[in-house]
């Protein structure tokens, strides 16, 4: 087990509606583009598959996928679409977890390394990624860029949604590199305004947010290579002004 907090049964089932726009094929498309070509033919592991919003919609488009899932909640999600000899899924956690064979690409999606609350983990989930990646094979991280510059002196909390149906902000303990995200939910049953009396459910979850720099260095430590780092599933430039990157490391061949 790590410090990763579990996720439960009514998050879990709640997850999939919360999360329609991750979902939406204007995101999915070009995710499942990136991920399919590196990919090739297969197979491929996705760390922290969730209910399998990636995973399952990659392994229609004929990559053979694999995941690992520290909930059993949110798996259990994942089985509503897609059985076990169709998507094999592991319980366990992503920085020690081995499953049988070798993989063309390991992926780790949507800030998710970050549920790892300590450096010493997210050290090991990259040498867990190269532990199951062929030579040749390909690692792959969506993480967003800590908004730190939006902190002015004093200023502890960042907000990154303010809408109709949620308010969310992190807050930053920035000696422990480790931010808190606050959500308040509306919880209108039936998914209408209309509906339901109004109120909102309060959240909040932790996670350890890393730099650019610092998970080449623990790419580094596993015996990977950065390969390519962009802004966005679209491939478009990395720059200083990015709020987030997908970065791309690769096991040598030698």
């Amino acid at each position: 087990m790590t410090s990763s907090e579990l996720w439960t049964r009514a998050t879990a089932d709640r997850y999939d509606a919360e999360e329609t726009e991750m979902s939406s094929a204007a995101v999915l498309g070009p995710t499942l583009d990136f991920l399919a070509e590196l990919a090739g033919e297969g197979p491929a592991l996705e760390f922290a598959i969730g209910t399998g919003r990636v995973g399952v919609p990659l392994r229609e488009r004929g990559v053979p996928v694999s995941g690992i899932e520290l909930s059993e909640h949110m798996a259990a999600v994942l089985r509503r679409k897609a059985d076990e000899d169709t998507l094999p899924v592991v319980i366990g956690d992503m920085a020690t977890t081995v499953v049988p064979g070798e993989f063309t690409l390991v992926y780790l999606v949507y800030n998710t390394i970050t549920n790892l609350l300590t450096q010493a983990e997210q050290v090991e989930c990259f040498r867990n990624a190269a532990r199951h990646l062929r030579p040749g094979g390909r690692f792959v991280i969506e993480l967003g860029v800590p908004p730190l510059r939006f902190l002015p002196p004093g200023q502890v909390a960042v907000p990154f949604d303010v809408s109709e149906r949620h308010l969310g902000f992190d807050t930053f303990d920035l000696v422990e590199q480790v931010l808190v995200s606050h959500h308040f939910t509306r919880d209108d049953e039936g998914g209408n305004e209309d509906d339901g009396d109004g109120r909102y459910r309060r959240s909040n979850s932790r996670h350890r947010y890393a730099w650019p720099a610092e998970l080449d260095l623990m790419a580094r430590l596993a015996g990977l290579e950065r390969e390519r780092r962009v802004a966005d599933w679209d491939g478009a430039p990395f720059t200083q002004d990015s709020a987030k990157h997908i970065s791309v490391w690769r096991k040598p061949v030698t």
